[in-house]
């Protein structure tokens, strides 16, 4: 298959590899002369019909813009965008293409474990956490000179670590917010928000908790639920997934990820079976709570 990827930084790289790794043919558009694949420098130079798949790898604020011409130039294709789908609530247009996010978190082992686990649970309580250090997120670069330290490329942990957010609604449902902070706390020298926490609120009547951030030294990232006979925590650091019952019986799931074997599963399953895929729909209904939370924050 002929993938186009655009854009090349640390994301649109590792796309390139793992497709590469798969088998298929990668070319990319960026402004960086590459080796490894062959490139183009604009897309008026792209016989964009010769392709089958589109990845959409740039910078949040470009997504909306990458993504309406893609649509409105070729018919008929499978075109990923990098979460989140834009950086702010946008205009919505027909789709000509079939469109996909990559909320590649769907496809760690331990949370289809904890979905398939949830399915006869009545669950009354989430608490998702995602907290590390920006300045160590990408080794040998400047964090200030990356589009998560700058609100006017669409960064931020909102739109960043909105991950935590498509999970729990492909988990748990729709839910509504109620109450939220978007916030820079720290002294890191960066324009976007570096702490987000939010409540929310599940058609069942479930209570949401979500927290965000740019700032802890401690790397974390765990979700709490707790049902009416239950306790399930997962750390997707640590790669384990506990189980306790009212009796305090606790059952232990670990298990060990290879760096790309998720992002393989993800393009496997876009362009395969599209079992747990986030649709281009779906991924309107995480723009709709950043959006809230954006709005209650203005």
């Amino acid at each position: 298959m002929r993938v186009l990827v655009v854009g090349y930084g640390s994301i649109g790289s590792r796309h390139c590899e793992v497709l590469s790794s798969l088998g298929h043919e990668v070319e990319v558009l960026t402004s960086k002369d590459l080796k490894e694949f062959k490139s183009y420098k604009s897309f008026e130079e792209i016989p964009l019909s010769e392709f089958d798949y589109f990845v959409i790898a740039t910078p949040t604020n470009k997504h909306f813009e990458n993504l309406e011409f893609l649509n409105k130039n070729v018919k008929n294709k499978i075109i990923f965008c990098e979460k989140p789908l834009f950086e702010s609530k946008k205009a919505y247009f027909k789709l000509e293409n079939s469109v996909f996010v990559g909320y590649v978190l769907r496809y760690h082992p331990l949370l289809l474990k904890l979905k398939n686990e949830l399915k006869n649970e009545k669950i009354i309580f989430a608490q998702a956490k995602c907290s590390s250090y920006l300045p160590t997120w990408r080794p040998n670069t400047d964090y200030r000179a990356s589009y998560s330290s700058d609100k006017e490329r669409g960064g931020g942990v909102l739109l960043d670590l909105s991950h935590e957010i498509d999970y729990l609604l492909w988990l748990l449902g729709d839910f509504e917010l109620s109450f939220s902070m978007d916030e820079k706390i720290s002294d890191l020298q960066i324009t976007s928000n570096d702490f987000c926490a939010f409540f929310a609120k599940g058609k069942s009547g479930e209570i949401i908790s979500v927290n965000l951030d740019y700032i802890s030294k401690i790397t974390q990232r765990t979700l709490l639920i707790e049902t009416l006979d239950k306790t399930f925590l997962l750390d997707f650091i640590a790669g384990c997934l506990k189980i306790a019952d009212k009796n305090g019986e606790i059952l232990e799931f670990l298990v060990k990820i290879e760096r790309n074997s998720s992002f393989k599963a993800m393009h496997e399953d876009i362009l395969g079976k599209k079992e747990f895929a986030c649709d281009y729909e779906f991924g309107l209904k995480t723009m709709e709570i950043i959006n809230a939370v954006q709005k209650e924050n203005k």
